[in-house]
């Protein structure tokens, strides 16, 4: 990796510092030209220095912050622009970036995703790999017992015979939560929440379908007290 490129992935870093600590993105400003005001020429020719640009642009909280919105528009056009003449592995890779960027991906399907195009790369570090198939497989067999486990007491509500009416979406509301909770020592978060989601679905689905509005004014009254110390 060109030591150009290992600046662009430390900017990635170094903008989020920036901007949590003074609400600036000054540092995009080194990729500009000094005379003209664009982004250097330079870049355009170069499909992983784009790519990096682009993920750090993602990095932008709020859309008043105009170099970055440039940057956006300057990365995402010349990476369209590109993408025909990339060979199949890298231009696999921008196309998925460009459809969903890294910041607004889920963490841990991101790292499979790039766990499939890593391992066609001929450059690319076997040991490094087999341990993240390693680390990812693991993972997934400790999501698998959490499922397990809220599933049966799940059944144990025995909500399809009680209320057939609702939906039956837990492992839906077990990803959901997996999108937020994907660090594996959040074990309790993931479960609480996720049974936290599947009775809220409950209530949803015996207020959108279910109940006559005379009987929803009677449940809400009643949650209503519940809820007065």
């Amino acid at each position: 990796m060109s030591a150009r490129i290992e600046n662009m992935y430390t900017l990635l870093v170094a903008h989020f510092v920036c901007w949590v600590l003074f609400g600036k993105a000054d540092v995009f400003k080194k990729f500009k030209d000094e005379e003209e005001g664009k982004f250097e020429e330079s870049l355009i020719t170069d499909a992983q220095e784009l790519l990096s640009l682009y993920e750090a642009t993602q990095l932008m909280v709020h859309r008043e912050c105009h170099i970055l919105e440039e940057a956006l528009v300057f990365t995402t056009t010349n990476l369209e622009s590109l993408l025909p003449h990339l060979n199949n592995l890298f231009a696999e890779q921008v196309n998925h970036a460009l459809q969903l960027p890294i910041r607004k991906a889920l963490t841990r399907l991101e790292s499979r995703t790039y766990m499939t195009i890593y391992q066609e790369d001929d450059r690319h570090n076997q040991i490094l790999l087999n341990f993240a198939k390693l680390d990812f497989n693991l993972l997934q067999k400790v999501h698998q017992r959490e499922l397990s486990g809220i599933t049966r007491w799940w059944k144990d509500l025995d909500f399809a015979t009680t209320l057939p009416f609702a939906r039956d979406g837990l492992v839906e509301c077990y990803f959901w939560i997996l999108g937020v909770y994907y660090v594996p020592q959040y074990i309790l978060a993931r479960k609480i929440l996720t049974k936290v989601i599947a009775m809220t679905s409950i209530v949803d689905d015996i207020y959108d379908v279910y109940g006559t509005l005379e009987e929803l004014v009677l449940f809400t009254d009643a949650i209503e007290r519940s809820l007065i110390p």
